[in-house]
């Protein structure tokens, strides 16, 4: 059954491989948590396709590095390409490029200034801005509010500043300097104007990055709670935007809907030929107070059933590794579950087979009362062993013999609890009648009468015998060398090993099924 099993996997990760594996190059403008987010979304959305393989690159907001990746992905001749431009117009020719080389390209998030993609993915960034511009409008009656832009030139930027000014309807009132998208530029900026007025009622952060450190700032003055602040994304991960509404930094907070798993479909959908649209808005919504807990809780729960869902893949993943083929996988699955209970059993089997057998030998060691030791030659390690033994044997009487052999009951658990640590033990080479004796509570004197009374043979026997008997075991299996069964028995060498073998057994390792 176990054969059939590997070779129904094998035909089917043979056909899998012939089927084409398409490359998607995502060439991100920077690297923050948003995109981190986007991309584990890309990564997670592939698990619905097996013949996709996504190849990832990040410019960390540098015009020029962007170039150069998106060159490099038209270079390896990707099969599309998904960018999100760091400015409007400083990317446009790479993109232009890659378009008219056939390469279909999506921008998500933000666009150039060039009609050459093939699609566009995001959120209205004019309606966030207009939103958010009313909710100010009616929080705060008097008071100039500051408005920290993005990265100048992005199209974010832009738009989210245009719908800004339309909804908030009071030019008057608004201040505005450009930040570059990250924490930092929104502490210096809030810092700098609060060191020349005083009275900013409100701020807003284009994005959740910004206004959080647009608040840092006027808290080390004391001024946070004399102010709101206002930001984008509301990320529900640790210290996201989500969170900082819970907690009071933020007052509100737009979503700015990442969506890599249908980016991935619309990248697919492209790939494959089927239907799609060319501008794919995707729906947002402001997060507060009132709404943020709820909000975070069904983030948490999608977070959850996407971390079981990624373990599980990874599972799966080390079977199919790249040869994934949607059609098949339930029977790949049932393939592996087979050959895992297979293999499974068979280990359980063997080594049943393997503990009976050496149960079996080592009873009929030390159940034989008028056994005696081998006349065989044992080494010299043995021999002075023996001897050693040997110089014991004058100090048990006969009567001692019998009285000993009187125990009964007790005799049965001492051969089982001497039976169960020989068996476990005898791997080891330091093993050996110390240890054991030391291990039954005994002195090496006593355990040798008891052992002598009870089993005819030393214990010195009972180990060399129980030892070999296993190695013999493991020989017949062939499924290690004579060295590592000589090791895994307890012998310090493999030379030494062969000699007692072959001195009790009459024949060497190799005749008994060991490989050299």
């Amino acid at each position: 059954m176990k054969n059939i099993c590997l070779l129904l996997l094998a035909i089917t990760l043979v056909s899998c491989s012939e089927r084409k594996v398409w490359r998607i190059g995502v060439s991100q403008c920077s690297e923050d948590i948003w995109r981190e987010k986007q991309n584990q979304e890309l990564v997670m959305g592939t698990y619905f396709y097996d013949n996709a393989k996504l190849e990832f690159a990040s410019a960390d907001d540098d015009d020029q590095m962007q170039i150069s990746q998106i060159n490099h992905f038209i270079d390896e001749d990707v099969d599309l390409l998904i960018v999100s431009p760091n400015q409007v117009n400083t990317i446009s020719s790479a993109i232009d490029r890659a378009y008219d080389k056939g390469i279909p390209v999506i921008l998500f998030d933000r666009k150039t200034d060039s009609e050459k993609y093939t699609a566009f993915m995001g959120a209205d960034n004019l309606e966030m801005g207009s939103m958010i511009g009313k909710f100010i409008n009616g929080q705060r009656g008097s008071g100039m509010v500051l408005e920290i832009k993005g990265l100048k030139g992005s199209s974010p930027a832009q738009e989210r500043h245009e719908g800004f000014v339309k909804g908030f309807a009071d030019e008057g009132r608004l201040l505005t300097c450009d930040g570059d998208w990250t924490q930092k530029s929104g502490y210096r900026l809030m810092d700098s104007v609060l060191q020349q007025r005083q009275d900013i009622v409100c701020v807003f952060g284009q994005n959740d990055r910004m206004a959080v450190g647009a608040y840092e700032a006027a808290k080390k003055r004391g001024l946070e709670k004399k102010m709101i602040f206002v930001g984008i994304d509301a990320l529900p991960t640790k210290d996201g935007g989500i969170e900082q509404v819970m907690n009071g930094v933020l007052t509100a907070s737009y979503i700015y809907p990442t969506r890599g798993d249908l980016l991935m479909k619309l990248a697919m959908s492209i790939l494959e030929g089927k239907p799609y649209d060319k501008e794919n808005l995707l729906k947002s919504a402001l997060v507060t107070r009132e709404n943020a807990e709820v909000m975070l809780m069904q983030a948490e729960e999608m977070s959850e059933q996407n971390e079981r869902l990624s373990s599980l893949h990874e599972r799966v993943d080390r079977y199919l590794m790249q040869y994934r083929h949607q059609k098949v996988y339930l029977l790949l699955m049932a393939i592996i579950a087979l050959l895992a209970i297979g293999l499974l059993w068979y280990r359980i089997v063997a080594m049943r087979r393997r503990h009976q057998m050496e149960r079996e030998t080592f009873a009929l060691v030390v159940g034989s009362q008028t056994a005696t030791p081998s006349d065989q030659p044992r080494g010299e390690q043995q021999e002075k062993e023996g001897s050693d033994e040997a110089a014991d044997i004058t100090l048990v009487s006969k009567e001692e013999k019998e009285k000993i052999a009187e125990g009964g009951q007790f005799d049965t658990n001492f051969l089982d609890h001497l039976r169960q640590l020989v068996q476990e033990q005898m791997g080891s080479s330091d093993f050996g009648v110390e240890t054991l004796a030391s291990e039954m509570g005994l002195s090496r004197v006593q355990l040798y009468r008891k052992v002598k009374a009870l089993t005819g043979r030393t214990p010195v026997d009972i180990i060399r015998l129980s030892r070999l008997n296993r190695a013999s075991a493991l020989l017949a299996q062939g499924h290690k060398n004579i060295s590592e069964v000589a090791y895994d028995v307890g012998f310090s060498s493999p030379s030494y090993f062969t000699k007692c073998f072959k001195d009790e057994f009459g024949i060497v390792p190799g005749d008994a099924g060991g490989k050299e």
